[in-house]
């Protein structure tokens, strides 16, 4: 396979897969892992894919890309739904539970469908709808409609959200690092999103692997401001290490 046929298949799986892992295209690839990752940086510096540790993701000019729910429900489905059935282990029934807008959160609600009393708070019209027909008490907040994540945002929401005090909050950020913590491409949700852990005794991070090494726009919280973070096997050691050595506790699904 020619060096330019073997890139161009390279990107056509990420388009479709929205990442790719080193070692998993050495060996669909029948080449060196050092192949791959110079085929990815040179896709990198052509403004094509974004490196991350261990491979590449599609790349999302300025890290501004908002993509819309449809969008990324296609994205990572395995793992979301591994993801929420480990969220929804750490709720206890009679709690109060916040969740952020978000395709992970919206597989927590239909975790959390079986539950006979519980609150949930949320700013996410989606999630409201899923949870209309369960025995949740559901608590929606006002604000404005931010349609590509069906989130109501803005000053009316933060204001709503600060008459209630909640156990747990389960947050679904677009993309995370160690240094700069996590993050979303809007602004007004990521303010609601700090508004949400503010009031709430405990903030868990549901990020598949895929989101590690991405920073967006606006940071909502610092890492050290978490107390628990679930994501897929896939994420480096050296995280799951340096996470844990900073009292942060991180399941793996």
């Amino acid at each position: 396979m020619l060096n330019e046929e073997r890139r161009r298949k390279i990107l056509e799986l990420i388009q479709s897969n929205g990442r790719v892992l080193v070692k998993e295209a050495a060996h669909l690839f029948h080449t060196a892992e050092i192949t791959i990752r110079k085929d990815l940086d040179l896709l990198e510096r052509r403004g094509l894919v974004e490196r991350t540790h261990g491979g590449a993701l599609l790349a999302q000019p300025g890290g501004l890309q908002d993509l819309a729910l449809q969008e990324k429900e296609k994205l990572h489905p395995k793992e979301k739904a591994r993801m929420a059935a480990a969220a929804a282990r750490l709720v206890q029934e009679g709690q109060v539970v916040i969740l952020d807008s978000g395709t992970t959160t919206t597989a927590i609600a239909r975790e959390l469908a079986h539950f006979k009393n519980l609150m949930v708070i949320t700013n996410a019209v989606n999630i409201a709808a899923e949870l209309a027909h369960t025995p949740a008490e559901v608590i929606l907040t006002g604000g404005t409609l931010h349609k590509s994540s069906a989130s109501l945002v803005g000053p009316a929401a933060e204001a709503s959200l600060r008459l209630f005090s909640a156990d747990i909050f389960f947050l679904a950020a677009d993309g995370f690092d160690l240094q700069f913590g996590f993050t979303k491409p809007n602004q007004q949700e990521a303010r609601v999103n700090q508004v949400m852990a503010e009031i709430a005794k405990k903030t868990v991070a549901v990020s598949d692997s895929s989101k590690y090494g991405r920073r967006s726009l606006s940071r909502i919280l610092p890492v050290s401001a978490i107390h628990h973070l679930i994501s897929d096997d896939k994420l480096p050691e050296a995280a799951v290490s340096a996470l844990r050595e900073a009292g942060i506790e991180v399941t793996l699904v």
